[in-house]
């Protein structure tokens, strides 16, 4: 079981700050009562109207399970902004892989990097 890091970059489109946030604030919520990932944190640069999302998982298949329970949560996330950037640490699975290449397709920079050494305090006995 190797841990995947996603960092999302964002652009927050412009008059949709507010709801925005709103939409992140229940996506959040929504993925810390339900959802797979070990953490998740929002950051706001509103002066630039950008957003980075750092979402850490367990595995791949925790990525997938996650994208399967949240659809509707981060298609409201998307109605008020786009994805720029995305950038990958670990080594995500070939199912994993698939469900970004229409990113990459859809112009958004794209990279992963493997994983090389480390721990976490995380508990994974859950």
């Amino acid at each position: 079981m190797s841990p995947v890091m996603l960092i999302n970059t964002m652009q927050i489109r412009q008059g949709q700050l507010e709801k925005f946030k709103e939409s992140v604030k229940k996506a959040v919520k929504f993925v810390e009562a339900n959802g797979p990932q070990v953490m998740v944190q929002v950051y706001i640069d509103a002066k630039n109207m950008r957003a980075y999302s750092f979402q850490l998982y367990r595995d791949s298949e925790s990525i997938l399970a996650h994208w399967k329970m949240s659809a509707s949560h981060i298609d409201d996330v998307m109605l008020h902004s786009t994805v720029e950037r995305l950038d990958v640490y670990g080594e995500p699975n070939d199912a994993v892989m698939e469900g970004l290449r229409g990113l990459s397709e859809d112009g958004v920079t794209l990279t992963v990097t493997p994983h090389l050494y480390g721990f976490s305090r995380f508990r994974t006995d859950e």
